[in-house]
């Protein structure tokens, strides 16, 4: 899995930044953007090589921050008057945190109702990043019966997705 190789693109970045806050911030940018891409791409095919992916995006990200000259050195934070007043990131605010929270559920319980069979093969191949002849292996099943399931399961994702778009 790409949570796998943290270390490694902390390293990486570190030596690109040569400072350990900017380059945790950068692996952190790097994941989020690498898991957006997961999420709309089909899960297997950024499988492959991760830390690849992962050293690209968090060197595109680096490049387009010194462009803008984001990376500076760093003042003491407490120096700064505003700081008193900074509002915790949005990921951290209550209500985001619920409706985070309540879309998992919503998601879950999507495929939750699959077939045991069907969700089997779902979430080997989605979540645990498994080819479709590695689940059909594993499962005892053809590859064809596999797709089925997984197409099964992503119907269910979508008919979710829908339903959390009009509520």
């Amino acid at each position: 899995m790409a949570l796998d190789h943290y270390q490694d693109l902390l390293r990486f970045c570190h030596r690109i930044t040569r400072d350990a806050d900017l380059a945790r911030d950068a692996v952190q940018e790097t994941y989020t953007r690498f898991l957006t891409l997961q999420a709309r791409a089909r899960a297997n095919a950024l499988a492959h090589e991760p830390l690849a992916l992962l050293r690209r995006i968090a060197r595109n990200l680096l490049v387009d921050q010194h462009r803008r000259g984001a990376i500076r050195q760093h003042a003491d934070i407490d120096a700064l008057p505003e700081a008193d007043q900074l509002a915790a990131p949005a990921h951290l605010q209550p209500e985001e945190s619920t409706a985070a929270r309540q879309v998992a559920q919503a998601y879950l319980a999507a495929i939750e109702s699959l077939p045991p069979r069907c969700r089997e093969a779902f979430v080997l191949h989605i979540f645990e990043d498994l080819p479709q002849a590695e689940v059909a292996r594993r499962m005892g099943i053809s590859s064809s019966m596999v797709e089925k399931h997984i197409v099964r399961g992503m119907v269910a994702c979508r008919a979710c997705q829908r339903q959390l778009a009009q509520a």
